[in-house]
Parts: structure tokens; sequence; C-alpha cells
């Protein structure tokens, strides 16, 4: 696994870091992958996402040819009114 050093880190970046990682019960390391887990996709992950919006443009672009099997709001008026 590879490793990586981080200098010349900000004083105050450094202990809401240090602050952050003592709330959450972790070293500074662990939280530090936490974060970089949480806000940097992978491959993997990127690949999903544009799988995901790719349906999603699919499923906006589907128009039903009607209203399906259940009445409009406007034909359950009009037959309320009819009676």
């Amino acid at each position: 696994m590879p490793t990586l050093y981080v200098e010349n880190v900000p004083d105050e970046l450094y202990q809401a870091l240090r602050k952050r990682a003592r709330e959450n019960r972790k070293s500074i390391a662990a939280e530090v992958i936490s974060l970089l887990e949480r806000d940097v996709p992978t491959a993997k992950e990127l690949h999903g996402r544009r799988e995901f919006y790719k349906r999603m443009a699919e499923l906006r672009a589907y128009h039903s040819e009607g209203p399906g099997p259940f009445p409009t709001a406007e034909e359950m008026i009009r037959e309320d009114r009819d009676r």
C-alpha cells in the first residue's frame, strides 16, 4: 500500500484535523484516509456515477402513452360533478 506524506500543513488546518480525529476516536492518519475516501472518487465510483446519470437521463426522457390505469384528477372531478 502506498504511503503519503504531507508537508507544510497550516497549523489551523492541522488542529482542526486533530480535533476531528479525536472526536471520531481515530488517529489523524485514519481520519485523513476517511476524508479522502469520502471526498476523492475512485475510477469505480466515477463509473457508477456515470451509469446512474445515464439511467436517470433515460428515465427522464421516457414519456408514457397516457396517464396509466388511473384517471387524472380532472377526470375524477368531472365524474364527481356529473353524479
